[in-house]
């Protein structure tokens, strides 16, 4: 089990590492001390590893994960798994604002709260918030579904196409062209699966709400215009 003490070895040497494990090694766990806020760590990673981050990070930690399982024991700073492609990203704490942005795929979870702008641009990734989101999440989210157990922020779903929210608190606006859907059988297996996978017990998907888009901004409508 390869151990990164970031106190005395640098940023770059853990990335490097993480980057160059082959396929069949058996050095597939790594443990990273004293991240103290570093930028960047564990980016970029393409192949099936586990890496315990023991504190908390900066920007951009996990960012274009494609297959490895990341814990950070902390709290995480802006764009936590941005562009994730695959792999799971778990925040024991709190992340910054926009977590998850353009992730393609994988899971991302936040067990605290997330800032603003959760989930911007989502593109394929599953989002599990076990706290409360803030304004303009999931802002031209594409695709993928954001299960939040606490409250939404102003704006929620802005500009949405077809990711599928599910929030189990108050949503505090509507951002535009976004509107409650009926939550129908399918979707409740959909949220029972995330909370599963997210490792949430003691809550029911019939306590969550579903929001997507009204689908009335895909094509330029003149009576519409104030919504653009």
């Amino acid at each position: 089990m390869p151990n990164f003490d970031l106190s005395t070895t640098s940023l770059r040497d853990l990335n490097g590492a993480l980057h160059r494990v082959e396929e069949g090694s058996n050095d597939i766990h790594f443990d990273v001390l004293n991240p103290r806020g570093h930028h960047a760590v564990a980016v970029g990673i393409a192949a099936h590893l586990t890496v315990d981050i023991k504190g908390s990070v900066g920007y951009y930690c996990a960012g274009m994960n494609d297959g490895a399982d990341v814990v950070i024991h902390g709290s995480a700073g802006p764009g936590v798994a941005e562009n994730m492609m695959s792999g799971t990203v778990v925040v024991e704490g709190d992340a910054s604002q926009y977590a998850g942005a353009t992730g393609r795929g994988g899971l991302l979870v936040i067990r605290g709260n997330a800032s603003s702008r959760c989930g911007i641009s989502m593109k394929g990734i599953d989002i599990v918030v076990q706290g409360n989101i803030g304004h303009m999440s999931a802002f031209m989210a594409q695709a993928g579904n954001l299960v939040v157990l606490g409250n939404a922020g102003d704006a929620l779903g802005d500009s949405i196409y077809e990711a599928r929210l599910f929030v189990r608190g108050h949503v505090k606006s509507l951002g535009s062209d976004c509107i409650e859907k009926e939550m129908r059988p399918e979707h409740h297996e959909i949220v029972a699966d995330l909370l599963r996978r997210a490792g949430v017990t003691g809550v029911s998907p019939a306590e969550f709400k579903r929001y997507g888009s009204a689908r009335r901004l895909y094509n330029f409508h003149v009576d519409n215009a104030d919504a653009y």
